[in-house]
């Protein structure tokens, strides 16, 4: 974990008010907010960064607690997950491997196996139909175990393309719990017909 801080931290203009560039992400037709926005002000750093949960083990981990029925789907090394809450996308799921490690520390045998996840996951998600594009998104600032998101981004709606999806998962009219359980049963089950059991 880094203790010290970075030239590149020290160059950032911390407690000033920064500008938007031109032709910044706030002027792409696909972010979902407009009027008057500004950069938030840059808080001083913090070091060492706090642990993230489950950062000392996995008996600190809640992914490693988590009973398989309360993923969607599930093998010997890997499962599939999603929000508790319904979202406004036709489908978002997480993928996590089993035992307690993150990216950096994956053993070979399942690092061999990450991709050939991540195509399966897709495959799975498009058979919901109506499906674009499937984004996969890695970020890990809040736990240690590793997960990555898949969202799906509807077919048709051009301004949800690109990085912005998560936000305007975010902003967008949430499905109904019944269309939600259909689309992640329709998702553990695809999955569920290559190997692995579904839960749902």
């Amino acid at each position: 974990m880094e203790t010290e801080l970075s030239e590149y931290a020290r160059s950032l203009p911390i407690g000033e008010r920064i500008p938007f560039p031109e032709g910044g992400i706030p002027g792409w037709e696909i972010f979902p907010f407009e009027g008057d926005l500004q950069v938030k002000v840059l808080d001083e750093p913090v070091l060492p960064d706090p642990p993230r949960h489950g950062e000392s083990g996995p008996s600190a981990c809640r992914t490693c607690a988590r009973s398989d029925d309360s993923f969607l789907w599930t093998d010997e090394h890997w499962r599939l997950g999603t929000s508790r809450e319904p979202g406004a996308l036709p489908a978002t799921v997480l993928l996590y491997p089993r035992a307690h490690h993150d990216l950096l520390d994956l053993p070979p045998e399942r690092a061999a196996e990450f991709g050939p996840m991540l195509q399966r996951a897709e495959r799975a998600i498009r058979t919901i139909g109506g499906v674009a594009r499937v984004h996969v998104n890695k970020w890990g600032d809040g736990a240690a175990h590793l997960h990555v998101f898949l969202y799906a981004r509807p077919a048709g709606l051009q301004q949800l393309r690109g990085t912005c999806l998560p936000l305007w998962d975010d902003v967008l009219p949430k499905r109904s719990a019944s269309e939600w359980a259909a689309t992640h049963r329709r998702i553990a089950h695809a999955m569920a017909a290559d190997g692995g059991t579904a839960h749902v």
